[in-house]
């Protein structure tokens, strides 16, 4: 197997950490701890690229060399940016609303040589629909914990898989990092999947 370059992960998510390790690359592990505030009228996208591009650079301006891997993921209800719950009232607030209805998810995926500051971003989308659930459903859910710090209140990785009715899209953009897309751009940094 020919060398590649080193790629590094800006973030702490253990989702991204285990989605990354499928794909079989070597990869080392190095947080970024950016603001994730943005300017007001940002499109979903653009907020995602955006916030991918602050971890990664953060992260790629303290290094020589590597790629770095930056990424976001946002949940949109129609016009609203549906972010971590900050207690167990704003989880069942989100849960009541997405329950029964279609809302879409957004994954930003950003690279950065650190060695000369190429950059390289893009995103994913994909339609999630959740089942109707009733009052009591949602408070077990979230007495499970699983909701605290996800975007949008749910994990369809997890015991959230079970309240999601279908998706129209890549499931990987819903749990955090669209693979598709990242083998595609990490091919144009020198560093191949298959």
């Amino acid at each position: 197997m020919k060398t590649q370059t080193p790629l590094v992960l800006a973030s702490s998510s253990p989702r991204r950490r285990e989605l990354l390790q499928t794909l079989g690359i070597p990869f080392t592990v190095q947080t970024s701890d950016v603001d994730e505030t943005t300017a007001p009228g940002l499109s979903p996208k653009e907020i995602v690229e955006e916030l991918a591009v602050r971890k990664a650079q953060a992260v790629a301006s303290t290094l020589a060399d590597g790629v770095v891997l930056g990424s976001d993921t946002i949940v949109v209800l129609e016009d609203s940016i549906l972010g971590k719950p900050v207690d167990d009232a704003d989880a069942f607030r989100t849960l009541s609303m997405l329950q029964g209805r279609e809302h879409t998810v957004y994954s930003g995926v950003a690279l950065i040589d650190a060695s000369n500051g190429r950059v390289e971003v893009s995103h994913s989308l994909t339609k999630v629909r959740i089942r109707p659930l009733t009052q009591s459903e949602i408070e077990s859910y979230i007495a499970t914990r699983e909701p605290m710090d996800k975007a949008g209140s749910y994990a369809i990785q997890g015991l959230g898989a079970t309240i999601v009715e279908g998706i129209t899209g890549d499931y990987f953009t819903v749990v955090g990092l669209p693979l598709r897309l990242l083998a595609s751009m990490l091919s144009r940094f020198g560093i191949t999947v298959l």
